[in-house]
């Protein structure tokens, strides 16, 4: 059992990671702005390369305090975006990401080591998580449910979208892009808009993905990243069956009553 111990740390990390993202990706979908938050983890990862070869040694709770600034500069732009070109916003969301990821490939271009390093600001690797990263996820995250608890009309406000990209700078320090992405969304989609559950249900569903993710990859030797997408998305759409089955049965029960009782 010891041997696993260092399992400990990523699976919290994990946990902390899913507590922070999922209810922000309630209201990303509300406000329509799905891509927006894969344009401003583009940038954030982007901020992380740029950290590696001009600012090394400056971090902020773990994560490169250059990721950071293109993280907030990025959700300036996006802000900007749906004040002033809404009309066009996804198209100019794109041309952001875009950017973004193309300034990321010509950064590393010169660099031995660029592949290995685009490979994981995408993938990520949580299972070498850092105590600093965890503790600033946990941070943010209990940040989140606290303003949610005091003050539910905060994420519907102007603050949102800093938070928000202070939120995916830690979390791509933590575990990369895709990850980023598929713990924002998927189970805000599937189980929050198609099935109307709320925030914790949505959580618990993408903790189990990832935890299960976490076991395939030390199991079987696979990328933890990839391995957390795609067991996210199966865990998801799982409790998406078994809730619209308990529906369904309920559907049924109460036209049974209401039969009877006639």
């Amino acid at each position: 059992m010891a041997a696993y111990e260092w399992l400990l740390l990523p699976a919290a990390g994990s946990a902390m990671l899913c507590l922070l993202l999922v209810p922000l990706g309630y209201q990303v979908i509300a406000r329509g702005v799905i891509f927006a938050d894969l344009a401003i983890a583009q940038w954030a990862a982007l901020g992380t390369l740029a950290g590696l070869y001009f600012l090394p040694k400056h971090t902020l709770a773990g994560a490169p305090v250059s990721s950071l600034i293109f993280a907030l500069l990025a959700a300036v732009a996006v802000h900007l975006i749906f004040r002033r070109l809404a009309d066009a916003k996804e198209a100019w969301i794109g041309i952001l990401y875009v950017i973004g990821a193309s300034l990321a490939v010509l950064l590393v271009s010169g660099d031995p080591h660029g592949a290995q390093a685009l490979h994981r600001a995408a993938s990520g690797d949580l299972l070498w998580a850092s105590w600093p990263l965890v503790l600033a996820v946990a941070t943010l995250a209990a940040l989140v449910w606290l303003l949610a608890w005091w003050c539910p009309g905060w994420m519907s406000g102007a603050v949102f979208m800093p938070v928000f990209a202070v939120a995916v700078t830690y979390s791509v320090s933590l575990a990369g892009i895709y990850v980023v992405f598929a713990t924002l969304i998927m189970t805000p989609l599937v189980l929050g808009t198609l099935v109307g559950k709320g925030s914790f249900l949505s959580s618990c569903c993408a903790i189990a993905g990832h935890l299960a993710a976490i076991g395939v990859s030390v199991a079987f030797d696979v990328p933890v990243g990839p391995a957390i997408v795609v067991a996210t998305l199966a865990m998801t759409l799982f409790w998406f069956i078994v809730l619209r089955g308990f529906a369904s049965q309920n559907l049924r029960a109460l036209g049974a009553e209401s039969g009877g009782s006639q």
